[in-house]
């Protein structure tokens, strides 16, 4: 490896040119997570981390189910199930959990959550008003610490991990550009 500063910004401009009108309309729509039990991980998702449930979808043939999480206001989301599917794809940054049947009871059923070799996907962030109150609400649910506020370098943000061992950066945007800056 050569490059052992990164790009610098006027690099990172150059390669970040202005986004081409023909993808005006996309979004992020979802980043899907394989779970080994929905039900430890769907009360992760909602109890802990304050997400609800947009959207289930079963898949018999195919032996899984897809569990759409994400932060909207309940009353936003459609009863009739047709628009209901429809909307949930048109929410930004959700979470798509995938359960493939029988992995819950399957006691080598284990998936690589990319931060153990080799390394691969990293984490989802979370943003929350104050990373210390979350923190203590989280040891108070039992959850497993990564890295706790004030560990490390980094002050001020936390790694907690899910059921399945998948990690979740807590961050306070207003606090980020004092820890980075």
């Amino acid at each position: 490896m050569s490059d052992t500063t990164g790009l610098t910004n006027a690099e990172t401009r150059e390669l970040c040119p202005e986004p081409d009108p023909a993808t005006k309309d996309f979004i992020m729509q979802q980043t899907m997570y394989r779970i080994k039990d929905p039900r430890r991980s769907l009360p992760f998702y909602t109890k802990v981390l304050g997400m609800r449930l947009l959207q289930k979808l079963d898949f018999p043939e195919m032996k899984f189910s897809l569990y759409f999480m994400g932060y909207e206001p309940a009353q936003e989301i459609p009863t009739d199930p047709a628009e209901r599917i429809r909307w949930t794809f048109t929410r930004k940054a959700t979470i798509e959990l995938t359960h493939n049947w029988g992995t819950e009871t399957d006691p080598d059923a284990v998936y690589h959550t990319g931060n153990t070799e080799p390394k691969g996907f990293g984490h989802i962030g979370i943003t929350v008003p104050d990373v210390d109150e979350a923190c203590k609400r989280f040891e108070q649910l039992n959850v497993e610490f990564i890295k706790k506020p004030n560990d490390g370098k980094m002050k001020g943000l936390a790694f907690i991990k899910d059921p399945d061992g998948y990690w979740i950066e807590i961050l306070a945007a207003r606090k980020m550009a004092e820890l980075i800056l």
